[in-house]
């Protein structure tokens, strides 16, 4: 394999993919490094096309090596295990970059591995591996039509930065892009933002598709130094006679099911009725048999499905109408309830047509912190949203193997909407769960769980900035014609051209989402399905403001109750005590449920009973005030002398209540007055130059 080396500009530094050193057996391999960051990519191809299979089998795996970032994995096995949440997105952002530009019928196994190899806490593996599977499969011999740049581009204190450091992204970063473009377009994007307006996100992808040109430039130059012949792979070919006798017996029974019914259940009945009709007699087909296949059910299936693309986009084009009978710009109906659930601390309902998320909110201390060990740093993750895709939701079964990386993607994709409106850790000191349930699905639940989410944070009474909405834009196209669909269903999803998923509030972008199917979108079209998501999005807000118009003022008497108070640094020590007694000791005193003591001397008690916060607040507080001339309070007798007896006034703190400040009379024997153990009030009186403290149980009665 010949070795081949190009550089180009990236970001502050520079960015260098080489092929032909590392992994010479598979089909293609490059590094592509910037700075001390390091990734590896591999492209293989099966070489013969998997049975029984109508879809392009690609499998794509991102993994980041710990020992990448000098550090051995958490746990008991110290080894890499299954994929984190984060390995799964960019897994995604991988494969929806490069999975367009495979040729249609291409039923060969394909994998990409992207493994980051180094890692300097700089520079972010992500949009390396997204360039480096692009130049991987070109100087492949994988049929391949690339190649894909990559770029990101972050709002940093109100300036468009392509390609910044970490350090820069934690900087006033109030927008973060990625982008992925094809020849003069956009092939894919995944962002966040806070509330960006539209014409500066719009700015942000054109940015973002100028400086992604290099990266494709560069890997046309690799692909001549080092790329390899493509090889010929069987495609899907179909007898034309086979596929005419099939369109004959069921384009009208088809014209008639996709414009006459709007029930998908109702439609998807009368679309199975086609097709068992078409496959009742088997024999019919022996005609467009040959020696090297026989027709089959599959056969028909194919051709079946080929048939309902045409009639769901002719129908569009020609006649504006849907299959349910809606216009180009219609949602479907769309209704809200909040506080459905008695028990737990918010909930919330949302159903748009035939989808519905139940949102459901945990509140939760410091201790539900959810521990993030990345390449980068250690975190701990305060707010999480969990979306849950049950086999019900359409009418199916399947078995329940936990979340998969779909429910991965969506449920990420609604954190960033509703994330940003979240109110600070000061401000709001829990950790936050929300799940969204999907009950029903016909299409865009991950917006519809932005909806239900935001619906039932304010239903727990989360302090939220705004409500989030979210929509999804289609495309149906053709080389001609290009038109745009609002609140697109599950077949439209599934024959069109486009998901575009936008989510925010009425002032701007919080979550921004391509998934294309065709090879790139043009910025002009990009620039009207926004425009046309903003329209959707304002009627969604103001169904959404009809059910709750703002959060509850009271939290759920099930939700623990958070009291945050400041402590001087050095009392930490004191309020912690030696091995945590002191702490444990008040928390099973108090009853509540926990105390964390922060690093800034921040204290944050949690506990669903009032009475016991207020206890364990008067504990630590009187560990840690500094005593006050003057003020009275309550003492315990320690010992008892001659002169007098010395009392606890405050934990730790030990004074004197001399003899002659023991009564309004003539005190002979303090035994006669006080014991050890009695409590009386004190006032403390003086604190002398030796440090010590008298008091006076005279004066405080």
């Amino acid at each position: 394999m010949a070795q081949a080396r190009v550089e180009i500009p990236f970001g502050s530094s520079s960015l260098v993919i080489e092929s032909g050193k590392l992994a010479k057996q598979a089909n293609g391999a490059v590094t592509v490094s910037c700075g001390g960051t390091v990734v590896l990519v591999t492209a293989c191809m099966a070489k013969q096309p998997r049975e029984g299979i109508d879809f392009f089998p690609l499998t794509v795996e991102y993994q980041e090596k710990t020992y990448s970032a000098g550090k051995i994995p958490g746990g008991f096995f110290k080894r890499e295990g299954r994929s984190t949440e984060r390995e799964i997105l960019v897994s995604r952002l991988i494969d929806r970059s490069i999975r367009p530009l495979f040729p249609e019928g291409c039923l060969n196994e394909v994998q990409v591995i992207a493994s980051v190899l180094s890692h300097d806490g700089e520079n972010d593996p992500d949009i390396l591996a997204m360039i480096g599977a692009s130049a991987a499969l070109m100087v492949s011999d994988i049929p391949f039509d690339g190649p894909i740049g990559a770029s990101r581009v972050c709002l940093i204190d109100g300036t468009l930065t392509a390609n910044p450091t970490f350090a820069q992204r934690k900087e006033k970063n109030t927008m973060d892009l990625v982008v992925a473009g094809w020849g003069s377009g956009i092939v894919m994007i995944e962002g966040e933002s806070i509330e960006v307006p539209e014409p500066q996100v719009l700015e942000g992808l054109k940015m973002a598709l100028d400086t992604l040109q290099a990266a494709k430039n560069a890997q046309v130059q690799l692909a001549k130094q080092a790329g390899k012949a493509r090889v010929e792979i069987p495609l899907r070919h179909v007898n034309p006679d086979f596929a005419a006798y099939v369109r004959q017996q069921a384009i009208g029974p088809l014209n008639d099911a996709y414009t006459k019914i709007a029930d998908k259940q109702k439609r998807e009945e009368a679309v199975n009725a086609v097709f068992a009709k078409l496959t009742e007699n088997m024999d019919a087909y022996a005609q467009f048999n040959s020696k090297e296949h026989e027709i089959g059910k599959g056969d028909i299936a194919a051709q079946f499905e080929i048939l309902q693309y045409e009639v769901i986009r002719n129908n569009v084009f020609d006649k504006g109408i849907r299959a349910d009978g809606r216009g180009l710009k219609d949602i479907r109906d769309i209704s809200c309830e909040a506080g459905v659930l008695p028990r737990t601390h918010g909930s919330a309902l949302f159903t748009r047509g035939q989808t519905q998320s139940l949102g459901v909110i945990t509140l939760g201390t410091k201790d539900d912190e959810q521990l993030i060990e990345g390449l980068e740093e250690t975190s701990y993750r305060t707010f999480m949203l969990h979306y849950n895709f049950p086999s019900f939701s359409v009418g199916e079964t399947k078995p329940m193997r936990g979340p998969g990386r779909r429910e991965i993607g969506h449920g990420a994709l609604a954190a960033k909407a509703v994330k940003a409106m979240l109110p600070s850790k000061d401000e709001f000191p829990y950790t936050i769960r929300v799940v969204s349930e999907i009950l029903e699905s016909n299409g865009s639940s991950s917006m519809a769980s932005v909806c239900s989410a935001s619906l039932a944070l304010m239903d727990a009474g989360v302090p939220i900035k705004a409500p989030v909405a979210g929509i999804s834009i289609g495309l149906i196209s053709d080389e001609k014609r290009k038109v745009l669909i609002t609140d697109i269903m599950g077949l439209e999803d599934h024959f069109g051209d486009m998901d575009f998923k936008v989510a925010g509030t009425s002032k701007g972008v919080n979550a921004i989402q391509l998934d294309l199917k065709i090879r790139e979108l043009s910025i002009e079209l990009l620039e009207k399905a926004i425009a046309q998501s903003k329209e959707a999005r304002t009627i969604i807000l103001d169904k959404m403001h009809a059910a709750i118009s703002s959060p509850r003022a009271d939290l759920s008497p099930y939700a623990p109750r958070i009291v945050t108070l400041q402590i001087p640094q050095d009392k930490i020590g004191e309020v912690i005590g030696p091995g945590g007694k002191t702490i444990r000791k008040m928390i099973e005193e108090s009853g509540v449920t926990s105390i964390d003591i922060e690093e800034d001397g921040k204290v944050i008690v949690a506990s669903p009973d009032k009475e016991a916060l207020d206890r364990a607040v008067g504990m630590i507080k009187s560990l840690t005030e500094e005593p006050e001339i003057g003020k009275i309070y309550e003492a315990t007798v320690k010992r008892i002398m001659n002169f007098g007896a010395f009392v606890e006034f405050l934990p730790g703190r030990e004074g004197l209540v001399h003899v002659s400040e023991m009564a309004n009379k003539f005190v002979k024997d303090v035994n006669e007055v006080v014991k050890v153990g009695d409590k009386f009030k004190v006032k403390l009186v003086e604190k002398d130059e030796m440090g010590r403290f008298n008091l006076s149980k005279k004066q405080a009665d």
